[in-house]
């Protein structure tokens, strides 16, 4: 009986978390949205195509994966911990008229399904992009690139670097399995 009144209680905090707006976890890192001119630069670098699966992980409000949709006809999934940001990105996409292109995920980027992609964008902290890289090399598919605004990978070496509106842009690709 005592098992069943914890679970209910249980329950209805996560419930009241959920209606709250709040993420289950504090987010890895702040909120800082990427510059237009930065979004397009790393939309080029990554030579996104119609035919494209377009990922951003930490999406804030969207706009990298509205971008992708507007400009070049791909599709894009927006990853975010913070459901107010994932509500601002689908009020963002509604907005552009892009919503059929493009959906945005509650999720932790750590947890998320990302195996779809042939593009992950990301604007994270270089410890997170650390943490992040074992994922990115095991779940993805050869061929996939990743783009980062302004933090690198440590040793691992990107196939191209940029200078957008004076930040640094970085293009890995993910290679061959072993």
């Amino acid at each position: 009986m005592r098992f069943r009144h914890l679970a209910a209680a249980l329950l209805v905090v996560s419930c009241a978390a959920a209606q709250s707006g709040q993420p289950k976890r504090p987010p890895d890192v702040p909120y800082v949205p990427t510059p237009n001119p930065v979004v397009d630069g790393m939309l080029k670098l990554a030579d996104v195509k119609k035919s494209d699966n377009v990922y951003d992980l930490g999406c804030g409000d969207g706009r990298i994966v509205i971008a992708a949709a507007k400009e070049y006809g791909a599709h894009g999934v927006g990853i975010d911990i913070n459901p107010e940001r994932i509500q601002e990105a689908r009020d963002n996409a509604r907005r552009a008229h892009v919503e059929a292109l493009v959906k945005f995920e509650e999720n932790d980027l750590f947890d998320a399904d990302i195996h779809n992609a042939s593009v992950v964008m990301l604007y994270l902290l270089p410890n997170i992009n650390l943490r992040l890289r074992p994922k990115l090399l095991k779940d993805l598919k050869p061929g996939t690139r990743v783009v980062s605004h302004s933090f690198s990978m440590d040793d691992w070496k990107p196939d191209k670097e940029e200078t957008v509106d004076g930040r640094t842009i970085y293009l890995w690709t993910i290679p061959e399995k072993k």
